[in-house]
Order: C-alpha cells, then structure tokens, then sequence
C-alpha cells in the first residue's frame, strides 16, 4: 500500500504551526485540509483526551458559528496522536490565510468561561471527559508560543 501524505511528514523535525496538509477536489470545490499541529511530535507530551476533548468541542462551536467560515467548515477534530487537531475548509487556501480565524478561534478557547457546549449526557457520548482549565492552557500556549508571532518555519512543513 501507498502510505498516505500525513505520513511522508518527517515528524522528527516537525514543530507546532499551521501547515496546509493536503488539498482535495470534490466536484468543482477545494478542500483544504490544515495540521495545527499544537505540540512537538515525539519530543514532548501529548495532549490529554479531556483537554483534546474540550479544545474540539470549543473548536467546532466556534467554527460552525463564525459569520464568515460557517458555511465553508468541513470539519474540525483531533489527530489520533494527540499533538493537534485536523481542520478542513472549503475553498483553495493558504496557511496564511487561516490566521486570523485560527488566532480568533484559539482567544476564544483561552478565554472560554463556563460549561462546554455539547458536555451534556444528551449531546456527548463522551462528555465527562472534559478539561475546560487545560484546554484553556493549551490555547494560550498555542498563541503565545506560535500564532502570534507565526512565522514560515510554523507555516510551511520541514523538508
């Protein structure tokens, strides 16, 4: 079998950023699908599933209410390895077009107060696995380490 694109990435020199993984074509539309990638693969912890859980839930209610994107979000969730989260939008896009929604979404998980939308038995299947203070943590981590001051080594996957 032919490996799949995320997996031709040398994840031993990827940092966190915002990289455009692959870009798809259904009918006449693009899809471009982003790696924010959150934390350093294989060189420090991973996320914990209650933070990842509550950064996806806090993501996609963002997503899919924004004045702007809401009718191009295909999809927000979390990669299997826990270092960051998987967004796909229609439309031929660049990382450096994403920024100021990425910056706009992750302020808005940092400064998240109250209960998580969706964190109910009747909503989740799932929703006692909840982190709202670390997925806070993690967001301002994200931003102040890497959104704020992006640059194209965070943009653009390593060779």
């Amino acid at each position: 079998m032919e490996k799949i694109t995320s997996f031709t990435i040398d994840h031993l020199k990827l940092v966190p950023g915002v990289y455009v993984s692959r870009k798809d074509h259904v009918g006449n539309e693009t899809i471009t699908t982003f790696d924010l990638r959150m934390t350093s693969p294989n060189d420090e912890p991973v996320m914990n599933t209650a933070e990842v859980h509550t950064i996806e839930h806090l993501g996609a209610t963002f997503l899919r209410n924004h004045k702007e994107y809401k009718g191009k979000v295909v999809y927000f969730g979390p990669m299997g390895c826990r270092t960051g989260f998987y967004l796909l939008i229609a439309g031929d896009l660049s990382s450096k077009d994403i920024m100021p929604l990425m910056i706009e979404m992750y302020e808005f998980i940092r400064d998240f107060k109250g209960e998580v939308p969706g964190a109910s038995p009747k909503d989740c299947g799932n929703y006692l696995d909840m982190n709202l203070g670390m997925a806070n943590y993690l967001a301002a981590r994200y931003l102040d380490q890497i959104l704020y001051q992006i640059d194209d080594a965070h943009l653009i996957y390593p060779q």
